[in-house]
Formats: structure tokens, sequence, C-alpha cells
């Protein structure tokens, strides 16, 4: 019988410069593409179709900061242009480019969580493991 791998929330995290900052426990993605009909005078149908702009929303819930301490000056609400990289069994999806949108902050004593973080993405790369 193969072994079966899914992804765990280590799988899901938030990239600064190379450096892993953030972790998940899961994530949703959404990509939606500006097309339009190209219309021909006097056809009652479009006769094709143009790409548009393509635009990437991701929601990750249940964030943790990792590695960094206030100590360290990570300021998460000035992040600006980094990666979230899901790691899947046979592949990498990478979305780069990522601003944040919102952001739904909940933490017990000691720990800092982010609840769910929304953002926006300029890019999404898949890689091959």
């Amino acid at each position: 019988m193969a072994d079966i791998t899914f992804p765990t929330g280590s799988d899901i995290y938030l990239e600064v410069n190379g450096r892993r900052l953030a972790v998940a426990q899961g994530y949703k993605a959404k990509t939606t593409k500006e097309s339009r009909y190209v219309e021909a005078f006097g056809s009652k149908e479009p006769v094709g179709t143009i790409d548009g702009k393509t635009r990437h929303v991701v929601e990750l819930t249940r964030v943790r900061v990792t590695g960094a301490s206030p100590a360290d000056g990570v300021d998460f609400y000035a992040l600006r242009d980094f990666n979230v990289v899901i790691v899947r069994p046979d592949r990498k999806i990478i979305y780069s480019g990522c601003q944040w949108s919102d952001i739904y902050e909940a933490a017990q004593t000691g720990d800092l969580i982010f609840e769910t973080v929304t953002l926006v993405a300029s890019k999404r790369l898949e890689v091959e493991a």
C-alpha cells in the first residue's frame, strides 16, 4: 500500500527574505480573472474572449508567528512584499508579492496568534517538489 502524505499546518507558512516568519493551520485561496467578451457588429454571440487582470486572494487561518519575538523588531502589521508558501506532497505553491488586507487577531496569555489573515498576492507559482 502506498503512503499518502497530506499537508499539515507546518506546510503553510509566511516567508520574508527567505526566513519563515509564521505558520498557518489552514488556507483558502481564490483566483479571479477579469475576462471580457469580444463583440462583432451585427453578431448575436461573442466572437471570442480576452484575458484580463488576474487577482489572487488568500485567507490563512490559525496563523502563529514563529521564530520571532518582540525583541526581533518584527512588526507583522508593517509587512509588505512577502511570500506565502503552501507545500503539498507533489509540489509547492508560492504566492509572492503579498500584502495583507485584513487581520483578525486573538491570543492567549504569552502566545501571539493571528486567527485569520487575508492577503492579496501579485503572483502565483507552482513548483514541483
